[in-house]
């Protein structure tokens, strides 16, 4: 690499891109061969050699204590006292760096934030100064974008284009191909643990896909228009608080039909974890109700909504999701563990949950070692087919999946939009939560925009982009066509309000 490169790393999940990168950052010692820096061999002990040589990492899950300022974070593993006296650590030089570092690449950070508080696209920031403050010259940001808003994910490539001006050296490892054409002065695939091309940011979707996969991809959803049926979830006046007893639901109808997807679109934060728990009985209600086959579930427990034939894909794998210390095959019967012919009562029966673990990991596609692999030393992608897999493999009714192909690579986002299509024409009704206006424009039948809590429209899959964009920025066409506020915020000048839409909340 050059200095002032940004060198993309493309490939599947589980191909080996962290793995590779976690040797050149010292975590993993490589069986053979040699790391040079600057002509010269180096040898890694540890992430501490890899920072003495100017190497920088920012891991996909980042390594933030959440109780902890912004500036007690980047002191970590570099503490320093203040008059040389032991044990008073020097938190104002600490605030001074982060100020600098923030201003000098226009990181934004405020250095006394806590992290806990802070929205993911800020925390990725924090990870970046972190390393930055090390002053490296090498910087590898490793599926950076996985957990970002697509406003989150421009800032970031903004930030990444400023620290190429300043001379840095980024590798950027991802699989979301507009990313690399968008950013990348070089490509390198790597596929199962090998390199398998190289390619430049001029190469078409198509061509970086194959070679990421080793055949053809269908970047578009391939399905036949939708049979309605009966509605199967039917959602009225729905009013749930966030965690800070924030107002996060404020009055929402919706109703998802029988063999039809119902597509969610919104930027992050306006309401749709909220809408989508307290419909799985994860957030209790303050008004409304949801019914299922016309049978009210408001008030049940999760066990009773899933066993109601309801398939459930978290937005947060890694946290309600999986249980990482478990098996695959564990995690793959983990909401039926207690029903034949996976066991009875307290009873397990080990056999049949090995023998249904290998059918669904050749039938989703699944990479591991083996069925008996903590989930947890799977990539991310992998864990999320595990997910889908377990939902998928038992009759619904329902099937909500929110943020579905979240760090997912193409091959995979293919296989799982496939399967979405496929439970939707049985008769499934489908409801898709997701932050990438592609993937619910490609899947849905119907698209409902979200926006501070409500749903201010609800539009076909045919509808223009930029009129999508602007009603997940609370933008509504008044009666005469004209463009309104933002649904909820003050007009400028005091101006009164834009008026809402007719026929915005969904009552098919």
């Amino acid at each position: 690499m050059e200095p002032g490169e940004i060198h993309a790393l493309l490939g599947e999940n589980g191909a080996g891109k962290s793995t590779l990168m976690n040797v050149l950052y010292g975590l993993y010692q490589p069986d053979e061969g040699e790391i040079l820096v600057d002509g010269r061999p180096l040898k890694l002990k540890g992430p501490s050699d890899a920072i003495a040589a100017g190497i920088g990492m920012v891991h996909q899950h980042f390594m933030l204590v959440p109780v902890f300022t912004v500036a007690e974070n980047i002191m970590l593993g570099a503490e320093q006292v203040r008059g040389g006296i032991a044990g008073l650590l020097d938190r104002r030089r600490a605030r001074r760096e982060v100020a600098e570092v923030s201003e000098r690449y226009n990181l934004r950070v405020d250095p006394d934030a806590v992290i806990e508080d802070l929205p993911v696209g800020i925390q990725q920031r924090v990870e970046i100064v972190k390393a930055l403050t090390r002053d490296v010259d090498l910087l590898i940001l490793d599926e950076p974008t996985a957990v970002l808003t697509p406003q989150e994910t421009e800032e970031l490539l903004a930030v990444m284009r400023s620290l190429k001006a300043a001379g840095k050296s980024i590798v950027f490892i991802t699989h979301k191909l507009g990313e690399v054409k968008a950013i990348a002065d070089r490509i390198t695939v790597i596929r199962r643990g090998r390199t398998v091309g190289t390619a430049s940011p001029e190469a078409s979707r198509d061509e970086l896909a194959a070679l990421m996969v080793g055949r053809s991809v269908r970047l578009t959803v391939d399905k036949t228009p939708a049979k309605p049926g009966r509605p199967v979830l039917e959602v009225a006046g729905l009013v749930v608080d966030d965690d800070r007893q924030v107002r996060a639901v404020d009055g929402v109808d919706l109703t998802v039909h029988a063999g039809e997807v119902l597509g969610v679109a919104g930027v992050q934060g306006n309401g749709q974890t909220e809408l989508i728990e307290a419909i799985m009985g994860l957030r209790p209600l303050l008004a409304g109700t949801v019914t299922l086959d016309g049978q009210p579930v408001h008030g049940w427990s999760t066990k009773k909504v899933l066993r109601a034939g309801v398939g459930y894909v978290p937005e947060d794998r890694s946290v309600d999701g999986l249980v990482k210390e478990f098996s695959v095959a564990e995690n793959l019967v983990l909401d039926i563990y207690d029903q034949p012919p996976f066991g009875a009562g307290l009873a397990l029966k080990p056999d049949e949950i090995a023998r249904s673990a290998k059918e669904r990991i050749e039938q989703f596609d699944v990479r591991t070692s083996s069925a008996e692999a903590p989930v947890g030393t799977l990539s991310g992608g992998n864990q999320q087919k595990v997910i889908v897999a377990r939902e998928l493999s038992r009759p619904l009714k329902l099937f909500i999946a929110a943020q579905p192909t979240r760090g997912v690579d193409v091959g995979s986002i293919e296989f799982i939009h496939s399967r979405v299509v496929r439970e939707r024409d049985i008769g499934t009704a489908v409801m898709v939560v997701s932050s990438e206006l592609d993937e619910v424009i490609g899947l849905a039948d119907r698209i409902a925009v979200m926006y501070r809590g409500r749903i201010i429209g609800v539009v076909g899959p045919d509808t223009p982009r930029e009129e999508i964009g602007l009603l997940m920025a609370g933008i509504t066409p008044d009666a005469t066509g004209a463009s309104g506020t933002p649904g909820g915020a003050p007009a400028p000048d005091g101006a009164a309000p834009a008026p809402e839409v007719p026929g915005s909340e969904d009552k098919a």
